[in-house]
């Protein structure tokens, strides 16, 4: 992950309890955002997809692109102090219904014990058009 100062031609105000990092995906620097930001005891990722290496991993799979997606978030919030049980909401986001079950079964997969609060929304496309589900993770650290 990298450290994220602004956009370039002046650093962003740090504040002493936000975290802002990076991951050097293909999008980040040309729209303006990062993959983490921990805000205290809160902890958010931008939405994840199955990009690796900037390709598209899993084509045509929606539970594997969902797995790969989940993993990259996790990571991400690993960079800042999160683990898979300090997951408290995630939000899916899903090209067609018809991979709804897919998406929900990775997402149990992973989350079934933690049983963070979900929601699945149907899109009408997302950035690349091989992306077939996008998901959202936030992560509560208490005191940590």
């Amino acid at each position: 992950m990298t450290a994220v100062a602004g956009d370039g031609a002046r650093p962003a105000p740090e504040v002493a309890t936000v975290t802002r990092l990076g991951s050097g995906g293909p999008w980040e620097a040309l729209y303006g955002y990062c993959r983490v930001v921990r805000a205290g005891q809160l902890a958010i990722t931008a939405g994840c997809t199955s990009t690796v290496d900037g390709r598209v991993a899993h084509v045509g799979d929606a539970a594997a692109q969902t797995a790969q997606a989940i993993r990259i978030g996790l990571d991400a919030l690993a960079e800042v102090g999160a683990e898979p049980a300090d997951v408290v909401r995630t939000r899916m986001y899903v090209t067609d219904r018809m991979y709804a079950d897919e998406v929900g079964r990775a997402h149990n997969a992973v989350f079934g014990a933690v049983r963070p609060v979900a929601t699945m929304v149907v899109v009408a496309g997302l950035i690349d058009p091989e992306h077939l589900v996008e998901v959202e993770l936030e992560a509560w650290l208490g005191d940590r």
